[in-house]
């Protein structure tokens, strides 16, 4: 049998056995690091298929590895199974409606938990059918919406003995994404300072939220004075009292920098830094701040991405039924003009090559790009 019809026809025999497993993980969407059903629903699922179960890697709760086999070579394959807030969408409806604002799968991270999971499930399948050495992994990765849980497993030695390791994303293009990616940092800024009646004695406060507020006007003029692939975006978190006669005494803001290069990523940061510390001096205030991760820029593999376009041509099959076509074009209906123009933007950052008249009159790209 070749490896090609081995592998539809375990696809197709155990297809029912990881849709449940995917809406399971729909139906229980849990954000970063606190995936603890998803974790420990896919740990089972892992045990049933056979492989081995380390949980509470990096110790981190929710992270874990499932393993079969032996010695080399090590092939990683990743699943996550984290989720937004703000991101839950009903099934088979085409518009936003008021369960809107729950926690969900907004980047489709059931289907990516699952169909990491599966393709697992097949190499392990595939070894013992051929009695081949080596060893495959699933790596549970929890927190990958802004909480890089890979970079705590690749910090404490998770990764140390891996050969190669291979990921997939829900995407409107099927692609081998041969791009980098941009490095980025997330930190948070806590300001303190002193409460008091902002009619009766102002002078005697000290706004933590005032500090917040001159420290972005002052990153913001920083931003004509860095490079054009930087990118840095921020969210308050606090602002102290609801009610505006009191001088608010604590405030936090979040910040996100993006840029080509973890280096550059650390310059901006640095800069940023002096302008908290800047806003807490004009401010008489303090402020903590809070460095919750890193993410260095990914460097994609050539020759691993050449094998993947290859499989991913060879193993490719897909026909729009006419529902699905309908449904593509009721959701594709839903944009704004702005974002109907420019279509192509999420298709080219997962690796879309193709031309654009590949999309005319279409609402599913059912080919692979070159």
């Amino acid at each position: 049998m070749s490896r090609v019809k081995f592998l539809k026809d375990y696809r197709d025999s155990h297809l029912d056995q990881f849709k449940a497993i995917s809406e399971y993980l729909f139906y229980h969407p849990e954000l970063k690091f606190k995936e603890f059903q998803s974790a420990e629903y896919l740990m089972k699922q892992c045990e049933v298929l056979g492989f081995k179960v380390e949980g509470n890697v990096a110790e981190i709760e929710t992270a874990f590895v499932a393993s079969y086999g032996a010695g080399k070579p090590v092939i990683a394959i990743l699943g996550e199974y984290d989720a937004l807030p703000g991101l839950y969408q009903t099934p088979n409806s085409a518009s936003k409606n008021d369960e809107g604002n729950k926690v969900g799968h907004g980047c489709g991270h059931n289907l990516l938990g699952t169909g990491s999971l599966m393709a697992a499930a097949m190499v392990k399948a595939y070894m013992e059918e051929h009695q081949l050495e080596g060893t495959v992994r699933y790596y549970g990765c929890p927190g990958e919406e802004i909480g890089s849980g890979k970079t705590f497993m690749v910090r404490d030695g998770a990764f140390d003995d891996v050969d190669f390791a291979l990921c997939w994303h829900p995407s409107p293009s099927n692609s081998v994404m041969n791009l980098s990616s941009l490095a980025n940092y997330l930190v948070n800024f806590h300001y303190k300072g002193i409460s008091s009646h902002a009619a009766n004695s102002p002078h005697l406060g000290r706004s933590a939220l005032d500090a917040v507020e001159l420290m972005n006007v002052g990153a913001n003029y920083l931003r004509e004075h860095v490079t054009e692939d930087v990118r840095y975006h921020y969210a308050l978190h606090d602002v102290g009292s609801s009610s505006p006669s009191v001088v608010q005494d604590s405030a936090t803001v979040q910040y996100l920098i993006r840029a080509k290069t973890i280096d550059t990523v650390h310059d901006v940061y640095e800069r940023i830094k002096k302008i908290a510390q800047g806003a807490a001096l004009m401010t008489e205030t303090e402020v903590e701040i809070d460095f919750v991760k890193g993410c260095s820029n990914y460097i994609p593999n050539t020759q691993l991405g050449f094998q993947l376009h290859h499989s991913l041509d060879e193993i490719y099959e897909y026909q729009a039924s006419r529902d699905d076509e309908q449904f593509a074009k009721e959701i594709f209906n839903s944009l704004t003009d702005n974002e109907q123009k420019n279509k192509l933007t999420s298709l080219v950052g997962f690796g879309f090559l193709d031309d654009e008249e590949a999309l005319e009159g279409k609402y599913i790209y059912d080919k692979v790009s070159p």
